[in-house]
């Protein structure tokens, strides 16, 4: 996936606590190095979609129970982005917008090329 972002067939978002995210897991990993490192490479790559209060105010109305996954659909609302990709789908199960693994993505971007071809 990250390839077929990297060549730019889709854009990319993020949402901002995505980042935290990343610098923990991989400073828990490594080293602050190696997470700045990772980090910036993705910034590279992607854009990000920020958190502000309105978006925490209705992440805590949503009915989602993972307040964090709420955060990650509203932010996603916010920038008024086509899908969400995650490995953890299951938890995204009452989302507004279309939910994909990374492996469905794929083969969702893949027809898409063919039928643009």
């Amino acid at each position: 996936m990250f390839q077929a972002l990297a060549r730019r067939e889709f854009e990319g978002f993020l949402a901002a606590i995505t980042i935290l995210n990343v610098n923990y897991f991989a400073e828990k990993e490594r080293d602050h190095d190696f997470a700045i490192a990772e980090i910036s490479k993705l910034l590279a790559l992607v854009s990000i979609c920020p958190i502000t209060e309105l978006t925490f105010l209705l992440a805590v109305s949503s009915e989602l129970t993972d307040f964090e996954d709420a955060v990650q659909h509203q932010c996603a609302i916010d920038a008024n982005l086509d899908a969400i990709v995650t490995r953890n789908k299951k938890d995204f199960k009452h989302f507004s917008i279309p939910v994909y693994s990374p492996s469905e993505f794929l083969d969702f971007l893949h027809q898409e090329n063919k039928i643009a071809d």
